[in-house]
């Protein structure tokens, strides 16, 4: 005796599943648009297409959940730019990112499930975009915009992964995941004395961590007026560690909200003030009219949700609002995946505080980007994206339905169903067994697999589909190149170690001061053959800490030497003749008096000149 609402809305799923070869075939379309007929034509009347390019401005925090804004019910957090960009922006609110951050990141920019691009964990050599995968700042500079990042990358700190190798020309970012992560500069930290990497390069800065992003933004937009520009300002706020400017966590401890929320609503609050400065500076530069603004986060909250021990939501007892949803950050429910997503171009009459509330997700914006700056691109890979411009332009535009799919892979190789969600309209398969119908039931909290066995039937069939699509990126590993002109030396850090297990991965700096026993190995590809020096140490060059081994092995394919270590030494370095290809990179720091073995944390790889070459004994100095 299930409610009739739910009752209709399985048989209307069923008949659009059980129709045969014409379902099958929009399936596949989406799927495999290469397969097809297919260009980004506009499908608006034509005297809607813009006459002129718009600048492009996408703004992207850094684990900032949908309860996160103060227009979507938060009483508390004070976020009066966000709320006003939500009055004048088209909203989707059924807008869907992956839960965790490089695999949003590599959808957004690709127009393509993450999983396909290489991308499905934020470490272990997961996290690494594919060099033949094409993306938006490439097609936008390929269309004549200037093109920038601030703030986070986290897709590939080597060559050809970094951000100015993938289309941006201007950048200023931090290293890894999150400032203070292991491939950042060693030391940094949210507030002054912090380095972070310009025009491929390590400057240090004054302020706090967001003010200089947004700084740096801001100088972006005031140059070459001339000419479009794209900006991707992707923040590191409010990532952990959780730090904020002192007025800006002070005012929720005043207001009974104990740590770490405080300073998380502090770094929210801190980026809302920063956003407002931006927005004033387009008014200033007389550039709003024409600028496409949209505004995302990367994943669910990791902060903002409340305990379940702590229901009550008033001030004095404050401990998150998720807007009704269950989860947070990396989970395969709605608190997981669905997040905030604005956009807003007056020029074009996109704006005016409107809702949508259709399925969408992050690689729909490329598609969308690339029809409303109507923008030349031929996709040399299937995209999986839509463009939602007929839901931009249109209040009852046409939209057929499709499914959607996320999912959290922290693993080499990803489990089929780990962590994973099935969407379609209203209905959530979760892990591929417990069924949700959000229409009635927003909180997830009813099961309703063993009611409706055929909606959790026809979603689990689309999932085997999707899967089998992906499961060749599985055993393809992503390269780091080594001994280009680009990049020489190659510093490599343990961050991109594959490994058998997270476990063994550390991704922090505060980890590595640990020491822990720990040990993987990189994919590296060796651009051209000769003498290598290969420098191992457990922390960067000007950290200058000793070695905790004796001895130190290196093997490069099947190419290996092993040299005795000083007592002194900070480093060691090995020299190794290789050949062009790729290999499989392992290193081991071996302790003799405790038999401890680690992997080194941090190596260089330099390609050297003919005449530079060196004895494959050569025992480093120790400061080299």
């Amino acid at each position: 005796s299930a409610p009739s609402d739910i009752m209709n809305a399985e048989v209307e799923l069923s008949t659009l599943h059980l129709a045969g070869i014409r379902l099958r075939l929009h399936f596949v379309f989406l799927l495999y648009p290469a397969l097809f007929s297919f260009s980004f034509t506009p499908i608006v009347a034509t005297d809607l297409k813009p006459v002129q390019r718009p600048n492009i401005i996408v703004v992207m925090t850094d684990d900032q959940g949908y309860g996160d804004v103060g227009a979507h019910g938060n009483s508390l957090l004070r976020t009066p730019h966000l709320d006003r960009l939500h009055s004048e922006s088209v909203r989707f609110t059924d807008f869907h990112v992956d839960p965790t951050c490089s695999p949003t990141r590599a959808a957004l920019l690709t127009g393509r499930y993450s999983t396909r691009t290489g991308v499905w964990h934020t470490v272990m050599g997961r996290s690494l975009l594919a060099p033949d995968e094409t993306t938006l700042a490439d097609i936008l500079m390929a269309n004549g915009y200037r093109t920038g990042i601030f703030g986070k990358w986290h897709l590939g700190d080597n060559f050809p992964l970094r951000p100015q190798d993938r289309g941006f020309q201007e950048m200023l970012i931090h290293g890894g995941g999150g400032i203070g992560q292991t491939p950042d500069y060693w030391g940094n930290n949210y507030f002054d004395d912090r380095y972070l990497d310009q025009h491929g390069t390590w400057q240090s800065f004054e302020g706090y961590c967001t003010d200089v992003f947004f700084d740096a933004a801001m100088r972006f937009i005031e140059k070459d007026r001339g000419q479009p520009f794209f900006l991707y300002l992707a923040t590191n706020v409010p990532h952990s560690p959780f730090r904020a400017p002192a007025q800006n966590q002070q005012y929720y401890i005043d207001r009974g909200v104990s740590e770490p929320m405080a300073s998380f609503y502090g770094m929210i609050e801190n980026f809302d003030e920063n956003l407002g400065r931006l927005r004033a500076r387009l008014t200033e530069l007389d550039l709003e009219e024409n600028t496409l603004f949209i505004f995302l986060t990367d994943n669910g909250t990791a902060a903002g949700a409340p305990r379940a021990n702590h229901p009550s939501q008033n001030a004095s007892s404050w401990t998150g609002f998720n807007a009704g949803m269950r989860a947070q950050k990396g989970s395969a429910y709605e608190g997981g995946h669905r997040v905030p997503c604005f956009f807003r171009w007056p020029a074009r009459g996109i704006g005016g505080g409107r809702d949508v509330n259709i399925l969408s997700a992050h690689f729909d914006l490329l598609p969308t980007l690339v029809e409303l700056a109507d923008l030349d691109f031929a996709p040399k890979l299937p995209l999986d994206g839509r463009s939602l411009v007929p839901l931009l332009r249109h209040v009852e535009a046409t939209w057929p339905e499709r499914t959607l799919f996320v999912h959290t892979q922290r693993e080499e190789i990803p489990p089929k169903w780990r962590n994973s969600a099935v969407m379609f309209k209203h209905w959530r398969l979760v892990n591929g067994s417990e069924l949700y119908n959000l229409a009635d039931d927003p909180g997830q909290q009813r099961d309703l697999a063993m009611d409706h066995p055929t909606v959790v039937t026809q979603l689990r069939a689309e999932y085997e589909m999707w899967w089998s699509g992906l499961q060749p990126a599985f055993d393809q590993l992503v390269p780091i190149t080594v001994g280009a002109t680009q990049e020489n030396p190659t510093t490599l850090s343990c961050m991109d170690w594959h490994a058998s297990s997270v476990r063994e991965i550390p991704w922090d700096q505060s980890q590595i001061k640990k020491m822990p026993v720990v040990n993987g190995w990189w994919w590296i590809h060796v651009e051209r053959p000769g003498r290598y020096e290969i420098t191992l140490r457990h922390q960067p060059a000007h950290a200058t800490t000793p070695l905790r081994a004796s001895s130190a092995h290196v093997k490069v394919g099947e190419i290996e030497s092993v040299v005795r270590i000083r007592n002194d030494a900070t480093a060691v370095t090995l020299s190794l003749d290789l050949p062009v290809g790729p290999a499989r990179l392992d290193t081991s720091l071996i302790d003799e008096l405790s038999g401890e073995v680690r992997g080194a944390f941090f190596v260089e790889v330099l390609r050297l000149n003919p005449v530079e070459s060196t004895s494959s004994q050569d025992i480093s100095p120790s400061n080299p």
